[in-house]
């Protein structure tokens, strides 16, 4: 058996988001609009999901997000390194402007798609794997009528979602995941020849990303267009 439902939700926004810095695996909490983007999205999580099993990566960011959906339910928060962000090595907490300056033939090939080398950057490959494995076996203790929901990172998730689709770390027809937004996986139907599906993509409780980036009542900020890994 495997759970019914999988929903992969990102952490709400932090400085770093704001400021288009790389985070990795940089502990950065949520700033206010990030904790107002976790409360929204958790209120929304709650009343269309009833969730079964929170987990999430251990960096601060996803902990407080998760805790949001916690105090919701009532259900624990547990923890698991399998589903930390994607690690930047010595990029961590530049903007892209500060890496093609330092690294530019490294750069150029990160934001082609390839892999930035020489920076102690972790591989697609290796974090497709490990969200994969945790992901799997997270699921599989769980029923068919459980919703499991994982609350991890922007690279991970969408590095995540490629392996539970059975597509290589190379395959990049994924889009990158908005601040508090989700995914939801269901195991594939009988006969597909296909573990899982994907069953929605980046979807949050608003439409207009400018307002929800902004959070209430304010401005739009520069998000972190410019470093979202082009996994």
């Amino acid at each position: 058996m495997t759970a019914g439902r999988v929903v992969l939700w990102r952490h709400g926004r932090t400085a770093h988001n704001a400021s288009a810095r790389l985070q990795g695996q940089s502990d950065i909490p949520l700033d206010d609009v990030g904790r107002w983007q976790a409360e929204t999205a958790a209120a929304a999580l709650a009343s269309r999901y009833a969730p079964t099993r929170i987990v999430s990566s251990d960096l601060g960011r996803a902990r407080e997000t998760a805790q949001a959906l916690a105090d919701r339910t009532g259900l624990p928060v547990h923890t698991d390194t399998r589903v930390r962000e994607r690690s930047f090595g010595e990029w961590e907490g530049m903007t892209s402007a500060e890496i093609a300056e330092r690294w530019p033939e490294q750069h150029a090939a990160w934001v082609s798609g390839r892999e930035p080398e020489r920076v102690g950057a972790e591989t697609r490959a290796d974090v497709l794997a490990r969200m994969v494995e945790g992901v799997t076996e997270l699921a599989g203790a769980l029923e068919r009528d459980d919703t499991l929901v994982v609350v991890s990172h922007g690279a991970a998730i969408t590095l995540g979602v490629v392996g539970m689709l059975g597509l290589p770390p190379t395959w990049k027809g994924i889009s990158g995941m908005s601040n508090a937004h989700w995914t939801e996986l269901q195991p594939g139907r009988p006969g597909s020849g296909l573990a899982w599906r994907l069953e929605a993509l980046n979807v949050g409780p608003v439409h207009a990303s400018s307002d929800w980036n902004a959070g209430p009542d304010r401005p739009a900020p520069t998000m972190d267009e410019e470093v979202r890994d082009p996994a």
